[in-house]
This record gives structure tokens, C-alpha cells and sequence, in this order.
């Protein structure tokens, strides 16, 4: 018999999560780290979220979550997306769905919003260089 194992991804600004949901005993680790000791706290209760949303669903789950790229809260922001979405594709739970929906709607799709790119004649992308006259 195949174990099941699902993968899902979440995304924010440029930090990229992919989470590996499988059967075990409710361990969450985000780049081999145990999120007990994940730190900053901000960041931890931010992931924690979507745990806690789930309740009994993810009791007996070990999620293993490998992230890159971006700053701490864009890491933590991707790794709750891809958290939330592997329990959901886990246990094909639409109440579930619902519920992640009601409270957040980043905890199941990506924030695609991204840094605006820096154009010439100035030190940012709307900023001009200040200018003199004498």
C-alpha cells in the first residue's frame, strides 16, 4: 500500500514555501526546525495559525515545511499558505475551507502583490532626485 503524502506551496512577495503533509503524531517543522523554536515570536504565532484553525484535523499530521527567499514575515506568510493548504487538500474538508476563507483569505491563496521595480532618475520607484535651481 502507497503513503500518502500530499504537497502544497505558498508564496508571498519573493519567499517561497513548500510544505510536505504526511501521516504522524502533529510535529510542524519549517526548515528542519521545530516550530516550538521558531523565532521571532511574531512569526511563529503567525504560522501557528493555521494550525491552531484546523484543531483535530491536523492532530495526527507531520507537516515538514522547507522556505526560502524574502524577510521573516514573507517567509512566515508562505509558510502558513502552504501549511493551510496541504491540511485542506489533506482532508478534502470543506467546512474546513470555509473556515481558513472566513478568517483569512492568505491562508489559502497566495498574496500576489510584489515590490515595484525602480525606474531611472530617481533613488526608488516613484522618488525623483531632488532638484536644484542655484
Amino acid at each position: 500500500m502507497a503513503i500518502k503524502v500530499i504537497t502544497s506551496s505558498g508564496k508571498k512577495k519573493t519567499a517561497i514555501a513548500r510544505a510536505t503533509v504526511k501521516k504522524g503524531n502533529g510535529k510542524v517543522r519549517i526548515n528542519k526546525k521545530p516550530l516550538e523554536i521558531y523565532s521571532p515570536e511574531f512569526a511563529k504565532l503567525k504560522i501557528l495559525e493555521a494550525v491552531a484553525l484546523a484543531g483535530d484535523a491536523a492532530e495526527g499530521l507531520d507537516i515538514d515545511v522547507i522556505v526560502n527567499g524574502g524577510g521573516i514575515i514573507g517567509q512566515a506568510s508562505a509558510v502558513r499558505t502552504a501549511i493551510a493548504r496541504g491540511i485542506v487538500d489533506w482532508t478534502s474538508d470543506t467546512n474546513l475551507r470555509d473556515s481558513y476563507m472566513a478568517y483569512d483569505r492568505n491562508l489559502l491563496v497566495n498574496d500576489s502583490r510584489q515590490k515595484e521595480t525602480k525606474k531611472f532618475g530617481g533613488p526608488g520607484a516613484r522618488a525623483r532626485y531632488q532638484k536644484s535651481y542655484r
